[in-house]
C-alpha cells in the first residue's frame, strides 16, 4: 500500500505518465520507470518522458527510495518539496533540465546517504535568486537567510548546481552553519553560469580535498584567486573565467601537477604572468582578456609537452614567438590575439603535425616566412603590418571560412531512404531515435575541423557503455559540432534502436539515466560533460487517444469503400479480355482480401472504442453514486448510515488541498498527516489521512464514521464527511483555527491561558463528563514527593501571581481522579463541586455562563464504578478506539 499511495499521488498531478501505470501495485506490475526490492520502491527514473506535473510531498512516503531521476522533463514545475529531506536512503538526486522553481529546501542536507546531487538547469533561466535557491523558471525571485545545508552531505561526489542563477556568497563553514569546505571527499564542484558574487573564500580549500572539477566559470566573482587552491593537488580541471577576479595569479598554481585543463580568463587579473612550469599534463590554457604586465612571450611555454591550446588573447605580450614552440608534438591552436608581438613569424618546419591554427590578428609582426608545406595550417595575420603593405596578397592575410561540421559516416553501406520523422542510423536502418545534446564543459582540444579521431572515440566509448549496462541500442551517431559562448563543446548525439524502430519508455529511462548520472565516463581528453536531452515522441506499443482512433477509424470507412468500389467495377470490354483475365482475377482476389482485412480491423478498432467507452461511463457512475463500490464490497457491510455527514471523492480533496501540499500539512500524528483544506464556498475543513500500518479494515472505518457522524456538541468538532477509495482512508472535519487546547496550554498558539482560564477549561470538561487528567502531573508530583515545591513544577505561562488560589485543591482533586481503583475516585459532581469552589476562592463566579451546576451530577456516578477507559455507550467515554457493534440511528 505505500508505494502505491505514493506513486497514485504522482500519477494523479502528472499528465504523460507511462500507460501501464495501473493497479494496486507498481512493484508487482512493473511499472516503466520503478524498480522494487522487497515489495518497497527503491528507483524512480523517468527521463524524457514529457512529464508535466509538480512533485508532491507524498514521495516522502517511498522510505527505501534510493534513486530519483526525472531529468529532461521541462514541464515538471512548482517547488521541490521540503519531505524531500524525510527520503533517508537516497543516493542520487537528479533534476536536470526540469521546469522546478524556488527553493532548494534545506532539508536535502539531511540526506545521509546523498552520493549525487544534479540540479542542473541548463541555461533556460531568466530571474535570479539567493545562493539558498534554484530558479529554472520564470518567477518572482525568493529571499532566504540562512545557509544552505548542503555542507552536511558528508557523501557527496558529485554537486552539480550549473546554470541555475544562484546568487550570494559561496558558503563556508562558521562552526554553527554548514559550508562547501566541508565537503572533502566530494570530487565535483559544478557551479557555472550562476550569479554568485563576493571573494572565494580561501577556507573554501584545503589539502584534504579529493576535487577534480572546480567549474566556478560566468559568474560575478571578485577579490584574489586564493592561494590555497594550489592545495588541491588532485585538480584536473579550473574554470574560473568569465568574473570579476582581481589580483595577481598565485604562483601556487604550479602545484597543481595533474591539471590538464585551466581556464582563467576575461577577468581583471594583473601582475606578472604565472610561471606555470611543472604542469606537464596541462593540455589547455586560456588567460586572454586580463590586465597582466607587459612580457615577452614566455619560454615556460615551450616547456608544455602536452600543450594543444595556447589561448592569450589581450594579455599584453610582447617580443617574438621562438620558432621551436611550434614544435610542441600536441599543438593544434595558438591564439593570441590583441597583443603586441612583433619581428619575424617563423613556424619552421618541424611543428607539430597537428597543428591546425595560428592565430596572430591585431599585432605588430612586420614579415612572415612561408615555409613549404605550411598550407596545412590557417595562420591569420590580419591587422599586422605585415599584411599592411601594398600589394600583400597571400593568404594569411584573410580570415578562412570555419568548418567544423562532421556526422558519424555510415558503417559500409548506403542510407536508407525513410519515412517522415525517421533517420537513416550509421548502419543504414530507418528508426526513430533519442536525441540530445552533450555538452563537454572542458576539452582538452581546440581544433573541430581535423580531429575526427576525437569524435571516433568518443562515439566508440559511449556505444561501448551502453552495451556494457545491456541497453537496446542498434548504434549512435555524433553530428555538428560547435562552441558556445561558455566555450563548450556542443555535440548532437543519437541514439538508434536495436532490433526495432523505436524504444520502449524502459528503453529510453536507462539510456537517459546512464547519462544523467554520470554511469558514462568518457576519456579523459573530454573532461567534464552534461546531457540534455529531448522529449521522447515515439515510443512502441503507444495507447491511441480518441481522435486519432475516430480519424483512423474514418481512414478505414473511406479506404473500404474505395476497395468495395475497386472490386465491384464492371469488366473489361471483350478485347482485353484475353490479355487482361489473368490479371484481372487476381485484382478481384487482392481487392477482396484487402477489404477483408480492412472490414475486420474496423471491427477490432470498434470494439476497442466501445470498451473504452463503457469504462468511462463505469467511471462517471462510480462518481455519480460514491457508494457505489460499497455496495459491491460485501466485506465492509452495507452502505454507512450517516447524520449530517457525506462522501468525498479524492479528486474533490486533492483539488481542495491544492494537491495535499506542503504548505496546507498543519500536523501529524499517530494515524496520519492532517491537511487544511478549502471548500468552493471558501469554508475551511481539516483532513485527517491515514497513513501505512494506521489503517482499518472496511468494516470498523465504516463503523467509525458512521458514530462520528453522530457526535454532536459544542465543544466537539464535527465530522463533514469522508473518502474511501484508491485505497485511502481520510476523515473531515471543521476546520479548528485556533489550534487544539494542548498548543494553547503550551503557547504555541498565541493564545495565553492565565490560571483563572485554565480552571474554566476544567471545569466546562468535567461539565462534560470528561475524566481524564493529565497522569504527567501526578508522576511529577510523585518525583517531588510533596506540594511544598508545586511552583517550580508550573508551566512559565502559568505566573507566579495571586491568581493562583485554591491550585494546592485543585492538584489534590486532580490526584483523586486519577487513582487506579475505581472506588478511590471521587463521583463527577464531587469533582465539579471541588472546582466550583476553587474559583469561589478566586473571586468568580463559576455560574456565570453556564445552566448548569455541580447539582446536575449528583447522582451521575451512582451505581458500579468503572474503569475510565471503559467504552460508555451512553456517555461517548471513548479515547480513539471504536465499538465493531452496528449502531441504531438516533
Amino acid at each position: 500500500m505505500e508505494p502505491f499511495n505514493a506513486l497514485n499521488s504522482l500519477k494523479d498531478i502528472w499528465e504523460n505518465v507511462p500507460p501501464n501505470w495501473k493497479g494496486p501495485d507498481p512493484c508487482g506490475s512493473r511499472w516503466d520507470g520503478i524498480l522494487c526490492s522487497d515489495s518497497r520502491v527503491t528507483s524512480i527514473t523517468l527521463a524524457s518522458m514529457q512529464l508535466k506535473g509538480t512533485l508532491s510531498g507524498d514521495l516522502s512516503i517511498l522510505s527505501e527510495l534510493q534513486i530519483l531521476d526525472l531529468s529532461y522533463n521541462k514541464e515538471l514545475t512548482g517547488t521541490i518539496p521540503p519531505a524531500i529531506g524525510n527520503l533517508k536512503n537516497l543516493t542520487n538526486l537528479i533534476l536536470v533540465g526540469c521546469g522546478f522553481s524556488g527553493p532548494i529546501p534545506d532539508t536535502i542536507g539531511s540526506l545521509p546517504l546523498l552520493t549525487y546531487l544534479s540540479v542542473c538547469a541548463c541555461s533556460s533561466i531568466s530571474k535570479t535568486l539567493h545562493w539558498y535557491y534554484l530558479q529554472i523558471s520564470e518567477l518572482e525571485s525568493v529571499h532566504r537567510t540562512n545557509p544552505p545545508s548542503i555542507g552536511n552531505l558528508t557523501k557527496l561526489y558529485w554537486l552539480d548546481l550549473a546554470a541555475n542563477q544562484l546568487s550570494g556568497n559561496i558558503p563556508v563553514s562558521t562552526g554553527t552553519t554548514p559550508g562547501l569546505d566541508l565537503l572533502v571527499h566530494t570530487k565535483h564542484f559544478h557551479l557555472g553560469l550562476n550569479q554568485l558574487s563576493g571573494p572565494i573564500p580561501p577556507q573554501l580549500f584545503s589539502s584534504d580535498m579529493k576535487l577534480i572539477h572546480v567549474l566556478f566559470e560566468s559568474n560575478k566573482l571578485t577579490g584574489p584567486i586564493p592561494s590555497t587552491l594550489g592545495l588541491v593537488k588532485t585538480l584536473e580541471v579550473v574554470r574560473l573565467d568569465d568574473n570579476m577576479l582581481t589580483g595577481s595569479v598565485p604562483s601556487s598554481l604550479s602545484n597543481l601537477s595533474i591539471v590538464s585543463e585551466m581556464f582563467l580568463s576575461n577577468n581583471h587579473l594583473n601582475g606578472t604572468l604565472p610561471d606555470l612550469t611543472g604542469l606537464n599534463l596541462l593540455t589547455y590554457l586560456d588567460m586572454s582578456n586580463n590586465s597582466f604586465d607587459e612580457t615577452d612571450f614566455p619560454p615556460w611555454f615551450s616547456t608544455l609537452p602536452s600543450l594543444t591550446s595556447l589561448v592569450m588573447e589581450k594579455t599584453q605580450l610582447q617580443g617574438q614567438i621562438p620558432t621551436d614552440f611550434f614544435a610542441l608534438s600536441n599543438l593544434q591552436t595558438v591564439n593570441a590575439r590583441n597583443n603586441r608581438l612583433n619581428g619575424s613569424l617563423d613556424i619552421g618546419t618541424s611543428y607539430g603535425n597537428q597543428l591546425a591554427l595560428v592565430d596572430l590578428r591585431e599585432n605588430q609582426i612586420s614579415d612572415y616566412k612561408n615555409r613549404p608545406g605550411g598550407e596545412n595550417v590557417d595562420v591569420i595575420l590580419v591587422n599586422n603590418p605585415v599584411c599592411q603593405e601594398t600589394g600583400a596578397s597571400g593568404n594569411y592575410c584573410t580570415v578562412p571560412e570555419s568548418n567544423s561540421s562532421y556526422a558519424t559516416p555510415p558503417s559500409n553501406c548506403q542510407s536508407a531512404s525513410c519515412f517522415a520523422n525517421q533517420i537513416s542510423s550509421p548502419n543504414c536502418k530507418c528508426a526513430f531515435p533519442y536525441t540530445g545534446v552533450i555538452e563537454l564543459r572542458a576539452p582538452s582540444f581546440s581544433d573541430l575541423n581535423n580531429n575526427n579521431t576525437y569524435y571516433s572515440v568518443l562515439e566508440t566509448s559511449l556505444m561501448d557503455s551502453l552495451k556494457l549496462h545491456q541497453l537496446p541500442v542498434d548504434s549512435i551517431q555524433l553530428s555538428d559540432p560547435r562552441k558556445d559562448s561558455s566555450q563548450y563543446l556542443d555535440l548532437t548525439l543519437q541514439v538508434f534502436p536495436f532490433g526495432q524502430d523505436r524504444f520502449n519508455r524502459t528503453g529510453i529511462v536507462n539510456i537517459g539515466f546512464v547519462l544523467s548520472n554520470q554511469t558514462f565516463k568518457p576519456p579523459p581528453q573530454f573532461g567534464p560533460f552534461v546531457f540534455h536531452g529531448q522529449a521522447y515522441l515515439y515510443f512502441s506499443g503507444s495507447l491511441i487517444t480518441d481522435t486519432e482512433l475516430r480519424k483512423n477509424l474514418s481512414y478505414c470507412f473511406s479506404f473500404l469503400i474505395i476497395t468495395s468500389l475497386s472490386v465491384s467495377l464492371p469488366p473489361p470490354p471483350p478485347e482485353e479480355v484475353v490479355g487482361s483475365k489473368k490479371s484481372s482475377s487476381t485484382g478481384v482476389i487482392i481487392g477482396a482480401v484487402v477489404g477483408s482485412s480492412v472490414l475486420l480491423l474496423l471491427l477490432l478498432g470498434a470494439g476497442l472504442y466501445a470498451h473504452r467507452q463503457k469504462k468511462r461511463a463505469q467511471k462517471a457512475n462510480e462518481q455519480n453514486n460514491p457508494f457505489a463500490h460499497w455496495e459491491s464490497n460485501k466485506s465492509v457491510g452495507g452502505v454507512p448510515q450517516l447524520k449530517g455527514a457525506r462522501c468525498f471523492t479524492f479528486e474533490e480533496l486533492r483539488k481542495y488541498t491544492n494537491n495535499f501540499s506542503e504548505t496546507n500539512d498543519i500536523g501529524s500524528g499517530g494515524y496520519g498527516k492532517v491537511y487544511r483544506g478549502v471548500l468552493p464556498t471558501g469554508e475551511l475543513i481539516a483532513i485527517k489521512r491515514a497513513q501505512q500500518g494506521s489503517m482499518q479494515g472496511g468494516l470498523e472505518f465504516k463503523t467509525e464514521i458512521e458514530l462520528l457522524s453522530r457526535v454532536h456538541h459544542k465543544n466537539v468538532v464535527s465530522l463533514l464527511g469522508f473518502c474511501f477509495e484508491r485505497g485511502e482512508q481520510m476523515l473531515i472535519y471543521e476546520f479548528v483555527p485556533n489550534g487544539s487546547l494542548m498548543e494553547s496550554l503550551s503557547g504555541k498558539t498565541g493564545i495565553r491561558l492565565d490560571w483563572v482560564r485554565r480552571l474554566k477549561v476544567a471545569l466546562g470538561a468535567a461539565r462534560e463528563r470528561g475524566k481524564y487528567i493529565v497522569r504527567e502531573v501526578k508522576m511529577a508530583l510523585d518525583r517531588a514527593k510533596d506540594l511544598y515545591n508545586l511552583r517550580e513544577l508550573l508551566d512559565p505561562s502559568i505566573g507566579l501571581d495571586t491568581t493562583l488560589k485554591g491550585l494546592d485543591k485543585f492538584v489534590d482533586v486532580a490526584l483523586k481522579c486519577v487513582q487506579e481503583n475505581g472506588i478511590d475516585r471521587p463521583k463527577m459532581g464531587e469533582v465539579v463541586k471541588e472546582i466550583e469552589n476553587i474559583l469561589h476562592l478566586a473571586g468568580l463566579n463559576p455560574n456565570a455562563d453556564s445552566a448548569s451546576t455541580s447539582a446536575s451530577y449528583d447522582d451521575v456516578s451512582k451505581g458500579t464504578a468503572k474503569h475510565p477507559y471503559v467504552f460508555s455507550k451512553d456517555a461517548f467515554d471513548y479515547s480513539g478506539g471504536f465499538p465493531v457493534s452496528k449502531l441504531e440511528p438516533q
